[in-house]
């Protein structure tokens, strides 16, 4: 039963935010600030995303293949490197480490 009330509650919450956001007057949304926070929003949450499913095991900090995987990533994105290398390069570094046992 309590899963149906957290179900319940979640979708009433989410159809209550998408409420309050019709509810912004348009004016609001207009000001410099609003848009640069806007269009840094994005990128912020999937750095955090990132983070998280790089570094997180349940409530304890790991250091894995995952962030081997990572720092591949970054590495071959500081090179510039087309988007399917970059992915490339992070799938193969943390198979990799995984297979030698890391």
């Amino acid at each position: 039963m309590n899963t149906w009330i957290a179900l319940a509650a979640t979708a009433l919450g989410c159809y209550a935010v998408k409420l309050a956001g019709l509810l912004v007057p348009a004016g609001a949304l207009e000001r410099p600030l609003v848009k640069r926070l806007a269009a840094l929003l994005p990128a912020a949450l999937l750095a955090a995303l990132t983070a998280q499913q790089t570094f997180a095991d349940g409530r304890a900090l790991v250091l894995d293949a995952r962030a081997a995987g990572l720092t591949a990533a970054a590495v071959a994105l500081v090179l510039r490197a087309p988007f399917l290398l970059v992915v490339a390069a992070a799938v193969l570094v943390t198979a990799g480490v995984r297979a030698m046992g890391g």
